[in-house]
């Protein structure tokens, strides 16, 4: 089963030819499909529009979210509810042309896990191209996982990479990354990109602000995510060994120079590095107990297993 998940909000005038391409592109295929339109809590006429759809054609299927909750909470939803083993997402703007699917699907058998889109030609404005490839840039020179264009949303997964992947705040361009960390194949081709022709678009450019910021926390939860000590008790240790020195060079000045401790901020320096290197480590401590209560209380392991030979899942 293939699974298609267009997140959608208010993109009416987009629906219908989105389908009618999007449906195209599917039929040549072998395997039974599906397409899951997830609306985001659209206040145009998308929902009537996807309802007459679904009334048509029962491989289009409907999931309506109760209020406005953004692109990731929606690609989440129907992550979710997709029953493909291959699930395929794309923009519901129109943008992202439905023609490349086939392409996906070919690269992805080719032993790939993630196949992600790199819009090559995009159709957008100069600055937000420019401003988009040095976030790309960044992005790939930070996390080591080499991607033209991580922001793409058409891309194609195999379920079983991206069941454990949980998505919160706007965490869904970095899918690829998280995966890529947890030992899955990732690659990118190639693909069309075509100007908006109805609709406005939902994004500014205070979206790259929120990717530079987002990127932190990727590096954070991708690095850190099961030893935080290693963050917060490491910047405890720089703060004890800044503390260190500067009482050492305020009584050096002292004892030698005659430099009393009223006379330099070094006193002041030791010891508030000092405070902040014992509440470092104490977060650090603090943070380790809530790591070890997060992965015990759901049964999560720090592991994802590929593949089992002579291995029953009882063992």
């Amino acid at each position: 089963m293939l699974s298609v998940v267009i997140p959608v909000y208010n993109e009416a005038e987009n629906l219908l030819p989105l389908t009618e391409e999007v449906t195209d592109a599917l039929l040549g295929l072998e395997d039974p499909w599906e397409i899951l339109f997830v609306d985001d809590g659209s206040a145009d006429a998308t929902p009537q529009i996807l309802a007459e759809l679904a009334s048509k054609e029962e491989r289009i299927k409907v999931l309506r979210l109760r209020r406005n909750f953004g692109q990731t909470a929606a690609m989440m939803a129907g992550l979710d509810h997709a029953s493909g083993g291959v699930i395929v997402v794309l923009d519901g703007d129109g943008q992202n042309d439905p023609a490349d699917i086939p392409l996906l699907l070919e690269t992805l058998a080719q032993g790939f896990d993630i196949v992600s889109g790199w819009r090559r030609d995009r159709h957008d404005g100069w600055l937000r191209t420019q401003l988009s490839k040095l976030a790309n840039g960044l992005i790939s020179r930070f996390t080591g996982v080499q991607l033209h264009d991580i922001g793409c949303s058409l891309k194609a997964y195999r379920r079983e990479v991206i069941r454990s992947v949980r998505l919160y705040g706007e965490m869904h361009r970095f899918v690829p990354i998280y995966a890529s960390w947890w030992g899955a194949a990732v690659t990118e081709v190639p693909v069309n990109h075509r100007a908006r022709t109805s609709g406005s678009s939902n994004y500014g450019f205070e979206r790259i602000l929120k990717v530079f910021l987002d990127l932190l926390v990727v590096q954070f939860l991708g690095r850190y995510e099961t030893r935080p000590m290693y963050v917060f008790g490491g910047f405890g240790l720089v703060s004890w060994g800044i503390s260190l020195a500067s009482a050492g060079y305020a009584f050096y000045r002292k004892f030698f120079d005659a430099t009393d401790f009223i006379q330099t901020p070094l006193p002041l320096l030791a010891v508030m590095t000092f405070v902040t290197g014992v509440l470092s480590i104490l977060m650090g401590l603090l943070a380790e107990l809530l790591v070890r209560t997060y992965y015990e209380s759901q049964e999560r392991v720090p592991y994802a297993i590929k593949t089992t030979h002579n291995l029953d899942e009882a063992d």
